[in-house]
């Protein structure tokens, strides 16, 4: 049944002009980015290490929280018009494998985010003329730990839906989360808050160096906080009448 929700959310994504804004949004922080490598390519010296800093300072602390909250805020959205959220929640189906389809669903649209993010990244490195072998392995690794930070991301995103009816004030909030983010970071407690932790799994402030701590403790961290807004949604579901 699980799986027949999933199929469910992917067709109310069809044709969705969502798609729009995951093609053309990314776009933006990669040609900053670049712009801004290119002014000070004298004192970066890393090549794609130092490309990398300059993407992810736009990427993940203002455009890709924006683009986390347009989706969640889309695939909530869809629920409140025509009172669809009645017709949801008389499925024969548990209200927490609702909940949950819906955070699986907008996962993986980060996923695919962040390969695009990663494929905008080469293209930019070439055009520029980095001529240092691509670091593929250090990417996956960027684009897998930085989903699962956006995972959490997620979470909080979808449970604010939940309160919040309006489309725009919870991409508000994830925006302005994004920019907290960045000041956690600043003082070194990006592994504990919510918004940072996008940022954090991707390396986005030192790119050659591994999470001085291993990513084990990031990934339980993730996890852990996935774990309980999930739960602290399904709660709200059970109880709150739509």
């Amino acid at each position: 049944m699980f799986l027949k929700l999933l199929k469910i959310e992917k067709m109310k994504l069809k044709r969705s002009p969502i798609w729009i804004v995951f093609a053309v949004m990314p776009v933006i922080p990669a040609l900053l980015g670049t712009l801004n490598y290119k002014v000070n390519i004298e004192i970066l010296k890393s090549q794609w290490y130092s490309l990398w800093t300059q993407h992810t300072l736009f990427t993940c602390d203002f455009f890709l929280p924006i683009l986390i909250g347009i989706y969640c805020s889309y695939i909530m959205r869809m629920e409140y018009n025509n009172h669809n959220w009645n017709k949801v929640l008389t499925m024969p189906v548990s209200r927490s494998m609702i909940f949950l389809s819906k955070l699986v669903t907008v996962s993986c649209m980060i996923l695919l985010s962040e390969i695009w993010i990663a494929v905008l990244f080469v293209v930019s490195g070439k055009i520029v003329g980095m001529t240092d072998p691509i670091p593929i392995k250090d990417m996956i690794i960027w684009c897998l730990f930085g989903t699962l930070g956006g995972m959490v991301i997620v979470s909080i995103q979808l449970l604010l839906s939940l309160f919040i009816k309006s489309f725009a004030l919870p991409v508000g909030i994830a925006f302005a989360g994004g920019l907290s983010g960045l000041v956690f970071l600043a003082k070194n407690l990006g592994h504990i808050w919510f918004y940072s932790l996008m940022a954090y799994g991707m390396n986005s402030n030192a790119p050659q160096q591994m999470i001085k701590s291993g990513y084990f403790p990031f990934v339980v961290i993730c996890i852990l906080y996935i774990t309980l807004i999930t739960f602290i949604s399904n709660v709200i579901l059970s109880k709150k009448d739509f």
